[in-house]
């Protein structure tokens, strides 16, 4: 063997022993692989009531502790975030408007749906109102106040709470309009409040309206089946969503510690939600 080779040989052999050392060296200081990429947010379109309730301010966080993902909570009424689904600018939906929901995914923009939790709306207004004691059924209420022209307060919105009134009104027969229908364009709280300072009635969420206290507004409908308010999470199928962690919390709230966590959530010994899971509606 020549001089020549000989060194190619040694310079070889020497290469490889300082890789092992560096790989031993490694080892013995716990140097781990690299991190994995940092997971993208989640975007969380929903409805007012389930921000102005407190229930995100608890749910999130447990989320965001147990998976890693960051969440991003944009909260406007039911019709935007179904619209921000459409336009793939939110991962994720928390949602109260059962028909719009079951158009989006016939649509194909839903990967799936699911069954969160349930409470009920309610028909509120003054003490002293004149609708006097608790009315028979929703429909019943609308028509009286039509009739006496009592100021109402609508979301106005295209919310979840709108879309319900507005199929209420329907019911009873009435088209609103004139002085005494004022229309609101904001969330569940300022109407609320709106409807306090006026005096007047308005449809809420329980959730919201057990969870306000400084509203002076009595309950003048509830237990109505027409009243029914079940939430729904939606999974996004848009291009560019980020579907892993759309998915991610999708599946926590319908798991059992979301599920536990919705059971408990409770403002003045009073439970503002019904967990659902289990009733589950996957898209087409």
């Amino acid at each position: 063997m020549s001089k020549k080779i000989r060194a190619t040989a040694a310079v070889r052999s020497a290469a490889a022993a300082l890789l092992v050392l560096a790989a031993t060296y490694g080892a013995c200081k716990g140097e781990e692989k690299a991190p994995p990429a940092e997971k993208r947010p989640v975007i969380l379109a929903t409805t007012t009531s389930t921000v102005d309730t407190g229930l995100l301010d608890a749910l999130v966080p447990a989320f965001e502790k147990e998976s890693g993902f960051e969440v991003k909570t944009v909260a406007v009424g039911t019709g935007e975030a179904l619209a921000m689904g459409r336009r793939g600018a939110a991962d994720v939906l928390l949602v109260h408007a059962p028909a719009a929901e079951e158009k989006l995914m016939a649509e194909g923009f839903g990967a799936r749906r699911l069954a969160v939790m349930h409470n009920e709306f309610l028909l509120v207004g003054p003490p002293d109102g004149p609708l006097g004691a608790k009315a028979a059924s929703a429909a019943e209420a609308l028509k009286k106040i039509a009739e006496g022209k009592t100021v109402f307060v609508s979301r106005g919105d295209d919310s979840g709470t709108h879309k319900k009134e507005m199929a209420l009104w329907k019911a009873a027969g009435v088209t609103p309009e004139g002085g005494w229908y004022v229309e609101a364009g904001q969330g569940m709280g300022a109407t609320l409040t709106i409807a306090n300072e006026k005096r007047g009635y308005t449809l809420t969420d329980s959730g919201t309206f057990y969870s306000m206290q400084n509203v002076d507004l009595a309950v003048a409908v509830e237990g109505d089946p027409l009243l029914a308010n079940p939430y729904h999470v939606i999974e996004v199928r848009a291009e560019g969503v980020n579907a892993e962690g759309a998915r991610a919390f999708a599946d926590y709230i319908v798991g059992a510690a979301g599920q536990k966590l919705i059971a408990g959530f409770e403002k003045g010994g009073r439970k503002l939600f019904t967990p659902d899971a289990g009733k589950v509606r996957p898209g087409p």
